[in-house]
């Protein structure tokens, strides 16, 4: 039986257990919850990296918003409210749509 030892979405087991197969879980508690998320951010971003075209690179920026979601609710905040924190960032500091790469900065 291989074992996973990672956190995995609300209705794995349900969809484990429809196959007939045999399995074990926890639920985790607070502390282990967003040290869980916080890795699985790390892997979600990386099998986003790791795509080669725009349907699995869509799917997997799906992954990483449903941790962002988590994240978010985790902090007691909505998304809503880390929209609105992304938005004010973006007016002070900007995005990224200009694609600008900062090369050097002179020291004095």
């Amino acid at each position: 039986m291989p074992t996973y030892n990672k956190l995995v979405r609300d209705r794995i087991p349900e969809i484990i257990e429809n196959t007939g197969k045999n399995f074990s879980t926890r639920v985790l508690d607070n502390n282990e919850y967003i040290q869980e998320l916080k890795k699985k951010s790390f892997e979600e971003l990386q099998e986003y990296v790791d795509t080669n075209n725009n349907e699995d690179a869509i799917e997997e920026l799906a992954d990483v918003l449903e941790i962002i979601h988590s994240l978010a609710e985790y902090h007691g905040a909505s998304i809503e409210v880390v929209e609105e924190a992304r938005k004010q960032k973006a007016e002070k500091r900007g995005g990224f749509k200009e694609k600008i790469f900062l090369i050097e900065v002179e020291d004095e």
